[in-house]
């Protein structure tokens, strides 16, 4: 007689393993010539790296996997210096002297953003190239988004969103005739190499992808803070809110470095951590969500009433409305994904898993106070 207690146990356990291997699936990038061509450059600048390989995962998208384990205050990943990308290298490079001559000074910012439009526009001839061909195509940063996209924001990132797009305008439109300073450098009209579009994909790059790195202040360049270091490869890490990571330049070595406190194990992901950030600001800065971060919140706008006391029952019915407007911004995300351009669905993928997250937290709040009220 067939024991079917221990088959159906033996299917669950099947079952449970199929689960925890779909959930986190991987194939390599190793193999493609755009990640073959970045690590022969990157091995003639001095970094060889034999413990990480590029890998698509499915619940992160491109990251570095570990295929040997990594102890504990091991070194994940050490950059040479020369495979950096900062202001040093602008400078130092064809654009340096029309930069050095324009007055008023450019920001770092500004500098950085134009070279990566420059050697984007210069293909295959650029040193960059082998790097420039793996940055994303496009980002998925609020920056980026239509307005109709920007309304199914929660109402607080709303506004910082209209204020990210906005600010970014403005770096435009004060950075025009800077740009056109350089045409002597190209044949083809600096209107159609330096758009908002182009401008606006280096102005991401710049920001979602340098690491922080404090350089000396050039005299050519404004007094803004000079702290970006485009990183090759490095950059591919993924942010992991519970990793605890310790990053900087050593100045010894001439490399920038991550060191792993409690280490990765083989064939797992390895992370680094851009701080405590909650999922508002992971996706206006970065571009995406991080399912369940701990430091996740749901921002309220509260209007200050002098005679108004905030009870239970308040903060309840403020909860409900909450979800009931969360509930509408997903049915209405949902619908919107039926049709429509990988861009753009990118985008409304990145604000569903925002609203994910905070229904998430408003339906743990709600039982909370529920609880409380019985009480």
């Amino acid at each position: 007689m067939m024991n079917t207690t221990g088959s159906r146990a033996g299917r669950r356990a099947r079952k449970r393993r199929r689960k925890k291997h779909e959930d986190v699936s991987k194939v390599t990038l190793s193999h493609e010539a755009q990640f073959v061509r970045l690590r022969k450059w990157l091995k003639e600048r001095g970094f060889t790296s034999q413990h990480l390989i590029p890998v698509n995962f499915n619940d992160t998208g491109r990251g570095l996997m570990a295929t040997h384990p990594i102890k504990a205050n091991g070194t994940v990943i050490s950059l040479p210096e020369n495979c950096l990308l900062t202001t040093v290298t602008v400078l130092s490079s064809y654009m340096g002297e029309f930069i050095k001559r324009y007055q008023p000074p450019i920001s770092p910012l500004v500098a950085l953003c134009t070279f990566l439009v420059a050697e984007r526009h210069r293909g295959d001839k650029s040193e960059w190239s082998p790097y420039i061909h793996v940055l994303p195509k496009f980002y998925t940063c609020p920056v980026y988004f239509p307005d109709d996209i920007i309304r199914l924001l929660p109402g607080s990132q709303q506004k910082k969103a209209t204020e990210q797009k906005e600010q970014f305008e403005d770096l435009y439109s004060s950075s025009l005739t800077f740009f056109r300073s350089l045409q002597p450098l190209f044949s083809q009209p600096l209107e159609k190499l330096f758009t908002q579009d182009a401008v606006r994909w280096a102005w991401c790059s710049v920001n979602t992808r340098t690491v922080y790195m404090e350089l000396d202040q050039s005299n050519y360049l404004s007094g803004e803070k000079d702290v970006y270091a485009l990183a090759p490869y490095f950059d591919l890490l993924n942010h992991c809110p519970n990793v605890q990571v310790k990053a900087g330049f050593n100045k010894e070595t001439h490399c920038y470095e991550i060191k792993s406190v409690h280490g990765c194990k083989k064939f797992q992901q390895a992370f680094i951590n851009y701080g405590p950030h909650d999922n508002h600001k992971l996706l206006l800065e970065y571009g995406f969500v991080a399912p369940g971060n701990p430091h996740s919140v749901v921002y309220v706008d509260l209007v200050s009433r002098a005679q108004e006391q905030w009870c239970i029952d308040s903060a309840l019915k403020l909860c409900n409305n909450l979800t009931e407007d969360n509930v509408k911004a997903l049915e209405r995300l949902s619908h919107l994904q039926q049709c429509t351009d990988h861009s753009r669905l990118e985008q409304l993928r990145v604000v569903e898993s925002l609203r994910q997250e905070e229904q998430r937290i408003l339906e743990h709040t709600q039982v909370l106070l529920q609880n409380l009220e019985r009480q």
